[in-house]
């Protein structure tokens, strides 16, 4: 197995990416982003609707603002699943974790989650935001061009591949092993 999957790996999982659980999977890796390529895997994550998630750098430096120059709230989590990170990110020595908020096995697509789905997560609640997680330069840095350009290949946007973005609508504190449930 190379570094870095191939397209046709990559569309050819697809069917097993989709067939994860729909409601109710376990939180898995979670994971701040205190400053540029920084990881630290925690056991739990206090998020605030006002801060996001105190230590990240959301409130510093965000890579999406809102036109008055505020950070974007639909980008505070970032929720990969888990069927998707274990197809890309082979070499877990080497090349690093993209960084997502948590880690999921549960479809993440629009079908399943439409833009505006209240999720619950330990005490904390989360909104699917309507803001597209297209797979910066960096994911196509570490697993390649097949990969960054699978995620916004014709019919596969509403997938969601490449991770769902929420906003917090309720403070709280999530902890591995917790279970992501709709509404």
């Amino acid at each position: 197995m190379s570094d870095q999957a191939t397209r046709a790996e990559l569309d050819a999982a697809i069917p097993h990416i989709m067939a994860a659980p729909k409601d109710g999977a376990a939180i898995e890796q979670l994971c701040l982003r205190p400053g540029y390529g920084a990881r630290q895997f925690v056991d739990q994550i206090a998020l605030t609707v006002a801060g996001g998630i105190p230590g990240e750098r959301w409130s510093t430096a965000p890579w999406l603002r809102l036109p008055d120059g505020s950070p974007h709230p639909g980008i505070q989590v970032c929720i990969l699943q888990r069927r998707v990170l274990d197809l890309v990110w082979r070499d877990r020595r080497a090349t690093p974790h993209p960084g997502d908020t948590f880690i999921v096995d549960m479809d993440l697509s629009e079908a399943n989650l439409p833009t505006g789905t209240v999720l619950q997560v330990g005490t904390a609640q989360l909104r699917v935001s309507d803001v597209f997680n297209d797979a910066c330069v960096k994911w196509k840095t570490r697993y390649g061009a097949p990969a960054k350009d699978w995620v916004t290949a014709p019919g596969n946007p509403a997938l969601r591949l490449r991770g769902v973005l929420c906003s917090i609508t309720q403070d709280g504190v999530i902890r591995s092993g917790d279970r992501l449930r709709k509404g």
